[in-house]
């Protein structure tokens, strides 16, 4: 195993400026997870599994909303960091993207959503009041120190999240071992298990959207996607 440590710093970089365009600046939807994740994929020279995995995640994390103090959970961490690290194991292993290597990289950092939720509360306080010292100083007549003042609640952001993409980028290249290792029945299963992830997130994806026929929508989503992805997997395995 030789670690890449310009794909870290790509991943890291990358992770953080998203994580800035989601909260503080530009906000251009490039942090949702489809663009997040296919950028990811395409900085580290693996499209396929940016595109896949951002499809996927996009499906499940859609309709959420950031309403009041009740925070949603981290898309866009979990989009950089689990495409991050599917790009880095899939160029360890030297056998390109596979379905095996992304499901195994959404159960192993799926949770991500939810540490950059705790990661985005406590941020919150760090800026709130930034920002009141901010607000003293453009009242006083001091903008040059007011904008300064705001810039320095928006890096914690960039170094935060950066740091934690960087490091599922890393881990990427020290999973490609224990995959190696794992039986053919259990990377098989792996990679039948990535057509059920995609038609639970098509569901999930269906019954956010509050329709009067959601439950409808959700089942034949899901049978659309399975159908569709079981088709590939039979096509490529020929």
């Amino acid at each position: 195993m030789s670690v890449v440590w310009t794909q870290v710093a790509l991943a890291g970089l990358w992770g953080g400026l998203v994580a800035l365009e989601r909260k503080a600046f530009l906000q251009a939807m490039l942090s949702r997870p489809l663009v997040a994740a296919t950028v990811m994929g395409a900085i580290l020279d693996d499209v396929a599994s940016g595109l896949a995995i951002g499809m996927l995640l996009e499906l499940f994390f859609l309709g959420t909303a950031n309403l009041g103090a009740a925070l949603p959970e981290n898309d866009t961490l979990a989009a950089t960091g689990t495409s991050a690290a599917a790009a880095t194991l899939s160029a360890a292993t030297g056998s390109g993207s596979t379905p095996a290597i992304w499901a195994l990289a959404v159960l192993l950092f799926i949770g991500l959503g939810r540490v950059g939720r705790k990661g985005d509360r406590l941020l919150e306080g760090y800026t709130a009041r930034l920002a009141r010292v901010a607000l003293a100083s453009a009242e006083a007549g001091n903008l040059t120190r007011a904008m300064r003042q705001n810039l320095w609640g928006m890096w914690p952001h960039f170094g935060v999240y950066g740091a934690l993409t960087a490091l599922c980028a890393l881990l990427g290249f020290f999973i490609e071992p224990l995959l190696q290792a794992l039986p053919p029945v259990v990377v098989r299963g792996l990679a039948w298990a990535w057509p059920a992830m995609a038609s639970v997130a098509a569901a999930i994806a269906a019954q956010g959207s509050h329709a009067r026929r959601a439950p409808l929508y959700a089942g034949l989503g899901a049978a659309l996607v399975t159908a569709s992805v079981v088709s590939v997997l039979l096509l490529e395995a020929r």
